[in-house]
């Protein structure tokens, strides 16, 4: 009975043996894999840390130092005092002081300043006279985060800026009133400020998957090779590839801003036609990096990663999600290496600023230059791939 009974626990020791060795073969073969996957292994180690790093070091939800400007029509003790006041909140840097009405709006409307304080002529004499005159204080709301706190801090520079000018402790009444006035979006309205940049953001996450899978797709498959076999030369090839594509971007900016606009009532105050050309600056652009992607990796799972890591300091750095004035510095020329940083001024001011391309000059010149850039890289690339 006992030498009939003995062979199915071996059957088992033996089974139990096979099992661990075959799946210890597939862990050592896994491993391999991953060793020889270069990229996927870089992606494993480099998003945990650069998400680490970003909202540790880049990230800050009370902006200090904002830029602003001033519109001094009088230079006065008082003015003075003022202004410094405003700098020991910690929330204002005054970068421009300027004499004219037209370059204090121009100033705002470009996005190179998000406050303007006016202090207007006769300002002093009437404080001493007892007039009690207001100062202006003009705040570029379209990023309602980051001016917010600002605002809030002004009722405190009184007692500081007239302390030694006027009264000796406490003045009795305030001199003068301030007048805060949030420009282009006086209701603080979220909508306002995120549907113009999930534009810039929808079409940079899908310019870049959707470039960088399709021609990675054509690799993958074989059908590169009997495509480049044609007379056709490799720029043709990046063209035709990414002419289609500018078209589904347009398509999709025409959604997001006409529901925008019909649910969400965000004006479009600016040219229909500008938004457009630069649009397609900005889309080509995105095509370009996600074609350059393409000759980088090897396979669709590659060219999924790798767009990832380039949306995601896009998405944080560029001022969409976290006020850009209130990043580092190193993390803001970071930002200003990314299109969508400069897109994102441009949709926000065309919409709700009803800027014109001189307003826009600076962030217009920047996307052109990223999109050379870009494409040059990319037609590089792709050269060399077919050597």
């Amino acid at each position: 009975m006992s030498a009939v009974d003995h062979p199915a626990p071996r059957r088992e020791i033996r089974e139990r043996f096979g099992f661990l060795r075959r799946s210890y073969a597939m862990l050592i073969k896994e491993f391999i894999q991953l060793k020889r996957d270069r990229v996927s292994f870089a992606m494993i180690v480099m998003l945990p840390v650069m998400q680490l790093m970003l909202f540790g070091y880049a990230i800050n939800t009370t902006p200090h130092h904002l830029p602003s400007a001033v519109l001094l029509q009088e230079d006065s003790d008082l003015a003075r005092s003022i202004l410094k006041a405003l700098e020991n909140t910690a929330y204002f840097r005054f970068l421009y002081q300027v004499h004219d009405v037209e370059d204090f709006d121009n100033l705002l409307k470009s996005g190179k300043v998000l406050f303007g304080v006016e202090i207007p002529r006769g300002f002093e004499r009437a404080v001493r006279r007892g007039d009690r005159p207001a100062l202006l204080v003009a705040a570029d709301a379209t990023d309602p985060v980051a001016a917010s706190a600002a605002i809030g801090s002004l009722g405190m520079i009184v007692q500081t800026a007239l302390k030694h000018d006027l009264y000796i402790g406490d003045p009795p009444e305030m001199p003068f009133e301030i007048r805060a006035h949030a420009r282009y979006n006086p209701a603080a309205s979220s909508s306002l400020n995120i549907v113009p940049g999930l534009v810039g953001t929808i079409l940079t996450m899908t310019m870049l998957i959707f470039t960088a899978l399709s021609v990675t797709r054509e690799v993958e498959r074989g059908t590169m090779e009997s495509l480049l076999s044609m007379p056709i030369k490799p720029v043709e090839v990046m063209f035709g590839k990414i002419v289609p594509y500018v078209l589904v971007g347009f398509l999709q900016a025409f959604l997001i801003i006409g529901i925008g606009v019909g649910l969400f009532g965000v004006p479009v105050l600016g040219n229909l036609f500008l938004l457009a050309l630069l649009s397609t600056l900005f889309i080509t652009t995105n095509l370009s990096i996600g074609y350059t992607i393409s000759t980088v990796v090897q396979n669709q799972l590659q060219a999924m990663q790798m767009s990832m890591m380039f949306f995601l300091p896009s998405i944080l750095l560029s001022g969409f999600m976290f006020p850009f004035a209130g990043m580092p510095t190193w993390a803001q020329y970071v930002g200003e290496c990314l299109p969508l940083t400069h897109y994102l001024r441009i949709v926000r001011a065309i919409m709700l600023k009803g800027a014109s391309m001189q307003n826009l000059r600076f962030d217009t010149l920047a996307l052109a230059a990223l999109m050379l850039l870009a494409m040059t890289i990319a037609v590089t690339r792709f050269r060399r791939t077919l050597d």
